[in-house]
């Protein structure tokens, strides 16, 4: 099953890691080093067309900036496995 981020990216949930709230995270500054590390080593990608809500982590590393929040994300993958079921 695939989940839409936003802009142009649709990820394999296999693939997600976890999406994790902008606001509630980048507070730390360890997840402002992980962002950071991720933008250096070329593995953060914006999805984003305004100003990005929330962040995807996938398998090997790469993370994805996106427009809609955490719960909206959370919400789309709930009811994709509804209509999947």
């Amino acid at each position: 099953m695939y989940l839409y981020l936003g802009g142009e990216a649709a990820v394999d949930t296999d693939q997600l890691v976890g999406i994790f709230d902008l606001d509630n995270t980048s507070w730390s500054h360890l997840t402002r080093q992980y962002l950071s590390r991720a933008e250096r080593d070329g593995l953060l990608e914006n999805a984003a067309e305004d100003i990005p809500r929330s962040f995807a982590v996938l398998t090997g590393g790469a993370v994805i900036l996106t427009q809609p929040t955490a719960a909206t994300l959370a919400r789309r993958m709930e009811n994709q496995e509804r209509t999947n079921v």
